[in-house]
């Protein structure tokens, strides 16, 4: 017997390679603004269940390259940091020198 929800699930076509690479090489900015539109067509409403569940995935599929460049920038900035007081640490010191 097989599960509703695996029925359901099988209907709705997972994102394709290509649209995943395209939302891969947007910028912050734009996935940021592609986000917010598929909310705000899911908040209107009046979508069938198959393309709510379509505006969800690009939804999930958008924050997630949103929140990986957010996490680029904090690792960036993060060895900056421990760059500056490493650099810091040594300012002085006959080891900066050489």
């Amino acid at each position: 017997m097989t599960d509703t929800n695996d029925q359901a699930q099988s209907t709705i076509p997972a994102l394709s390679d290509e649209e995943l690479a395209r939302i891969n090489a947007l910028s912050y900015e734009e996935a940021r603004d592609q986000l917010i539109q598929a909310v705000q067509a899911l908040e209107a409403g009046g979508l069938d269940l198959d393309a709510s569940m379509r505006q969800w995935q690009l939804g999930e599929a958008l924050a997630k390259r949103a929140q990986k460049l957010l996490d680029d920038v904090r690792a960036q900035l993060d060895q900056a940091q421990a760059d500056q007081a490493s650099a810091g640490a040594t300012a002085g010191t006959q080891s900066n020198l050489e």
